[in-house]
């Protein structure tokens, strides 16, 4: 019925069969015929029909009245339709660890709502492996991941190169020199919880050189890791690319160059599907993003890798 209205209308605001035929793109018998369907359907004439002329009747006029607000809230309808897909397609949901949460996300994500005020950030936590899933199996668009991926369906885009670096206070023992390894054997630390990438790279570190650091905190966030270290007169291995000189100075700290630590190099990377199953928003990020590195912008002091 409200196609026929929506040519009864036509009808009358081009006051003849012809115009509207042409304006529709019918032709003049297809439009007749809905115009006597819909008076069928109503039970009543919507036209005098005078010679070639017609002439609406009172309950036309309300037929027409009818038709017109029809109208109006169909093309109602099919804006706030078009928004809708918009915003849908608007959306993105990330994936990320709690350690790239704490360094790599944030500058990234105020980089992309800069340009993309009106984007939908959705955000899934967990380790390395469940944001690979999340990925795989389309729960998150994008993961940002420290390491790099090889698997099938995945792309892996590197974005820099990251390592740790001893942190301790400034009236510490070890401020304001070179360290060795041996420095850190029953060195008062705080570190990263088990369970996380962070800790089993400086396990790792550890027993490769043989030495036991006196462990008093685990804690699984970098801001309070930095908060307690002066506190607790304790050393801390951060990753680089979150000891920017304003976070160290705001609490007092500097960074210790040890040789050993160039090896907990690791590369944090972009991963996502086939990009043709990406939505328009997703693609921009993947791009966007990759380009960040690719200028070599301030997100991370380390060399950028080009994708």
């Amino acid at each position: 019925m409200f196609e026929d209205l929506n040519a009864f209308a036509a009808v009358v605001e081009q006051s003849s069969l012809n115009r509207a035929s042409k304006l529709l793109n019918l032709s003049q018998p297809a439009l007749s015929r809905k115009i006597a369907k819909l008076e069928d359907e109503l039970g009543v004439a919507l036209f005098h029909r005078r010679g070639k002329r017609l002439e609406l009747t009172s309950v036309g006029q309300l037929a027409y009245t009818f038709a017109v607000e029809q109208k109006q809230q169909q093309q109602k309808f099919l804006t706030m339709l078009a928004q809708y897909k918009d915003e849908e397609q608007s959306t993105i949901t990330l994936g990320a660890s709690l350690t790239t949460l704490q360094t790599t996300l944030p500058p990234l994500v105020n980089a992309f709502m800069e340009k993309h005020p009106n984007a939908e950030l959705k955000l899934l936590t967990g380790k390395t492996h469940e944001i690979v899933s999340f990925v795989r199996d389309k729960k998150a668009d994008v993961g940002i991941v420290a390491s790099s991926i090889n698997e099938a369906g995945l792309n892996c885009i590197p974005l820099f190169d990251d390592h740790l670096e001893l942190v301790v206070p400034l009236t510490h023992p070890l401020s304001g020199r070179e360290a060795e390894m041996e420095n850190l054997h029953e060195l008062p630390m705080i570190t990263f919880s088990k369970g996380t990438w962070y800790r089993k790279l400086t396990d790792d570190l550890f027993h490769r050189c043989a030495v036991m650091p006196d462990i008093r905190m685990e804690i699984d966030s970098f801001e309070a890791i930095v908060r307690l270290l002066p506190t607790c007169k304790a050393a801390a291995l951060l990753p680089k690319s979150y000891l920017r000189p304003q976070l160290l100075a705001d609490n007092d700290l500097v960074s210790v160059y040890l040789p050993e630590l160039q090896q907990t190099r690791r590369t944090t990377s972009m991963i996502y599907g086939h990009k043709e199953d990406l939505s328009k928003t997703s693609r921009q990020w993947v791009k966007e993003t990759a380009a960040l590195f690719t200028a070599k912008t301030p997100l991370s002091s380390k060399r950028t890798t080009t994708p």
